[in-house]
């Protein structure tokens, strides 16, 4: 994250922080765990006349190693309380070993599509922004070790050349190499992993609260349903502000069908954001997400949160479309503001803190757009290509810190694609990676358009099938079909048939969208009537 093109020009270099006092920051120690590296520092207010907060900031260093590394990264940070003049605060500063390793997508290092540490001196340097920190400690790893053996997924399948890093005099230069394309066979992993599905029962007079207070089994509950129903839960009532949720609602999922409110399935309302809520006549307005991220300061964006929550439940919502995540990339970009930084590592925590706020009032959150919508020319049309490496240490990192350290019920796909593929069809985004990686249990929704594309894979799935077998459990309203205002029959159309969709397939969808049903809060105010 240090300044690489025309650095004099940067006048403000990341991270950096206006107050009306002044601080120093004395390093403390540094100590290698099992899990990563903890440091310690005390941070002094040198000023003489006001109070204030400061942010100390860990950047790691790593060895340029075989794979080619950035000079620095954002590894850590910490947020002092309110110091006043002469006053100090001791604080520990923890970076993960995760932080410390590089993705290997071309099987330099003998261990492809790992995680590595590769060998060589990790230096750690710590200071108030990127261009002030100074390094105050290191280590030497003599071997390189995988972290994580993990398969490819979603590689481009299309060649290109790449840049990198390569050290010589000990300054890291750029050098053009080829991508590493794409290996695996598709079609055979996916058709390895189609889940078993429970034969249908019809009607037992089994309930969703059966469920949630524990008297039903989710498979018997779901075994009821026909296909029709089941197509229905996979989908959105394919209009904004429906008369089944709040007024001003996005859009509303979950029980659309008289049959399913009749089993006790609740209509789930969504708001979108992206400051505040937009539902109803009026909102609160609250700061734009990169005002959010220039904070530092986790609390305090849970707290934010948690009053958008509170807001949410006032009014009848039950799912915010945010945060948004996307990575500033071009200052062009016309939702920059919606997003929280260039920094994938600040994006994470920042996100997470947010969607921690927001569940803590018992609303679910839907971090988006998942993942590489970076731009906003073309962006319903754009193809991101882009090695794995690039993929998963900068466009899927924050959306990994935010999946497994906040556990969000929601996520939403994006527009583009991603090496040739729609988001919201990417098998290998959201379920390989999302789902199987990260251990992902919640619901996964498009956004509110979705194109049409036929599966090179299997060619007799396209468009709702095509978005089935992804795993991507819910169609919301957007374009010809909110006009429509009904099925495209693309997912009943192939039910059953050969490489066609199957029963076990739409049960599992269901059972996503269900268990984020019973956790909502539209549970509680029932509406299944």
């Amino acid at each position: 994250m240090v300044e690489t093109f025309q650095r004099d020009a940067v006048l403000f270099p990341f991270g950096y922080g206006l107050s009306y006092t002044s601080f120093a920051i004395a390093f403390g120690g540094a100590e290698q765990t099992q899990r990563g590296v903890e440091l310690s520092c005390t941070v002094f207010n040198t000023g003489d006349r006001f109070s204030g907060k400061e942010t100390v900031q860990v950047y790691v260093e790593k060895p340029c190693g075989s794979l080619g590394n950035p000079a620095r990264i954002l590894a850590g940070f910490a947020k002092t309380k309110l110091l006043a003049p002469g006053e100090s605060q001791q604080l520990t500063i923890s970076v993960p070993c995760e932080l410390l390793s590089s993705y290997d997508d071309s099987g330099k290092t003998g261990h492809r599509s790992a995680y590595v540490i590769e060998k060589g001196v990790y230096g750690f340097a710590i200071g108030a922004n990127v261009r002030d920190a100074r390094r105050a400690w290191a280590f030497t790893q003599a071997e390189t070790v995988v972290l994580e053996q993990l398969e490819e997924a979603a590689a481009p399948a299309e060649p290109f050349f790449i840049l990198t890093a390569k050290e010589v005099d000990g300054v890291h230069v750029p050098v053009q190499e080829p991508v590493h394309t794409r290996t695996v066979d598709l079609k055979q992993k996916i058709l390895q992993s189609l889940p078993a599905g429970v034969p249908i029962t019809g009607d037992r007079g089994y309930r969703l609260d059966d469920v949630k207070a524990g008297k039903v089994t989710l498979d018997a509950f779901v075994a009821q349903l026909d296909p029709t129903e089941l197509e229905a839960i996979s989908r959105g009532a394919y209009i904004m502000n429906s008369p089944l949720g709040a007024p001003g609602n996005a859009g509303v999922f979950g029980g659309v069908l008289p049959s399913l409110r009749k089993k006790g399935v609740a209509p789930v309302t969504t708001t979108d954001g992206p400051s505040g809520i937009r539902l109803q006549s009026s909102c609160s307005l609250l700061p734009i997400g990169t005002l959010l991220a220039c904070t530092f300061d986790e609390a305090l964006i849970r707290e934010v949160y948690e009053a958008e929550g509170r807001e949410m439940r006032a009014k009848g919502s039950d799912v915010l479309l945010a945060p948004g995540m996307n990575i500033h990339r071009n200052p062009l970009c016309g939702r920059n503001f919606e997003y929280y930084s260039e920094d994938p590592f600040l994006t994470g925590k920042i996100a997470a803190a947010a969607v921690q706020g927001l569940q803590q009032t018992g609303v679910s959150a839907c971090p988006k757009h998942f993942a590489c919508n970076n731009q906003e020319y073309c962006r319903n049309t754009n193809d991101s290509r882009l090695s794995e490496r690039a993929l998963r240490e900068i466009y899927l990192k924050g959306f990994e810190i935010c999946v497994k350290e906040a556990k969000p019920q929601n996520i939403m796909t994006s527009y583009n694609k991603v090496n040739g593929v729609w988001c919201h069809y990417q098998y290998e985004l959201c379920t390989a990676i999302l789902r199987g990686e990260w251990g992902y249990e919640g619901c996964v929704m498009t956004d509110w358009w979705m194109q049409p594309a036929k599966s090179p894979e299997f060619p007799a799935l396209r468009d709702q099938a095509y978005r089935v077998r992804a795993q991507v459990d819910v169609f919301m309203p957007g374009g010809g079909r909110v006009r429509r205002k009904k099925s495209d029959g693309t997912l009943l159309k192939v039910y059953g048939k050969p490489e066609g969709i199957t029963l076990g397939e739409l049960q599992r969808g269901a059972k996503n969208v269900l268990r984020f049903v019973m956790a909502s809060t539209a549970m509680e105010r029932g509406h299944t009537d």
